[in-house]
């Protein structure tokens, strides 16, 4: 009986690690994530940057956990989900595969603040964060929170699959 309590446990911890929003690695933090520092696109007018940069400086640091939706935790979409709530009273469906079914495509040229960027990691898109402008993407890593990060950073380079607006 251990031993069946003890595979359950396991693969519980597999699944968990495998699942959802895996954002390891090392994160590229540009020099304007500091307090009170907006990122380009906010600083150029974009009202719906404007509104999501405040959700991210109420959230900045909040630690990652899977499932999260709150100031507790979050995992990636649910932040997303919480700041589209927060910052632009959209309802935004809860999982990252179900965003990926949902909303228009944008092209890789015409990316728009606002946009939800997914990413490839280990062999499929289960990471997703809201671009900002410049190269600037928020979303909450499983290594750093809710943080801000370079779409050209060490990690994130060339792991960029797709953008979905949802207006």
């Amino acid at each position: 009986m251990f031993d069946s309590f003890r595979h359950i446990i396991i693969l519980a911890f597999i699944t968990l690690a495998l699942g959802g929003c895996a954002s390891t690695g090392h994160l590229q933090q540009a020099r304007s994530d500091q307090p009170g520092h907006l990122p380009p696109a906010a600083i150029e007018g974009s009202e719906k940057a404007q509104k999501l940069w405040q959700v991210f400086e109420r959230y900045r640091g909040t630690p990652y956990e899977y499932g999260g939706t709150s100031a507790d935790g979050f995992d990636c979409s649910g932040f997303i989900l919480t700041a589209y709530q927060e910052g632009l009273g959209k309802q935004l469906p809860r999982t990252t595969s179900q965003m990926l079914a949902s909303g228009e495509v944008v092209q890789p040229g015409q990316i728009e603040p606002g946009d939800v960027v997914f990413f490839r990691i280990e062999g499929k898109e289960q990471h997703a964060g809201i671009y900002m402008g410049g190269d600037r993407f928020i979303h909450a890593s499983t290594s750093a929170g809710v943080t801000q990060s370079s779409i050209r950073g060490y990690y994130w380079s060339g792991r960029l699959t797709q953008a979905r607006r949802f207006d």
